[in-house]
């Protein structure tokens, strides 16, 4: 990898533009402000290329980011580079979800909505007055 001199040496001509992975997270609508995105990736929730990332790293088109939000994480190919943050139709453009990626998460979109609600398991709402007038006499009030 050439360093920063020699770029700026050689100028633009021949190199495929890069960015920071901070900026580009923030850019491609990731994460809201680029401090979320910096935290983010020194919690090691950020993966380029298979390896965790500092937010100096720089990414281009081609590179695969790994992105733990939630679960399952969203792994996606850069597509693009944009320096600013526009509006998220023109942010989706910047990458491409990968298929197994798209496959997870659907996957687990179905597991939760074929999932019985927890509270079901204990609660049948709220107390009634009497109920909670039997409570209160149970607890010796």
């Amino acid at each position: 990898m050439r360093s920063a001199s020699v770029r700026k040496e050689q100028g633009d001509a021949g190199m495929e533009e890069r960015l920071r992975i901070d900026k580009w997270l923030w850019a491609a609508r990731f994460y809201k402000t680029r401090a979320l995105a910096v935290d983010e990736i020194g919690k090691g929730r950020v993966l380029v290329n298979g390896q965790p990332a500092k937010p100096a790293k720089e990414v281009g088109p081609g590179d695969r980011v790994m992105v733990n939000k939630g679960y399952p994480p969203i792994e996606v190919v850069v597509e693009g580079i944009s320096r600013v943050r526009g509006p998220a139709p023109v942010a989706a453009k910047l990458y491409r979800e990968t298929d197994e990626s798209a496959e997870r998460r659907a996957r687990a979109a179905e597991m939760r909505r074929l999932a019985p609600e927890p509270s079901l398991d204990y609660f049948d709402g709220r107390p009634t007055k009497r109920d909670r007038r039997i409570l209160a006499a149970l607890r010796g009030k």
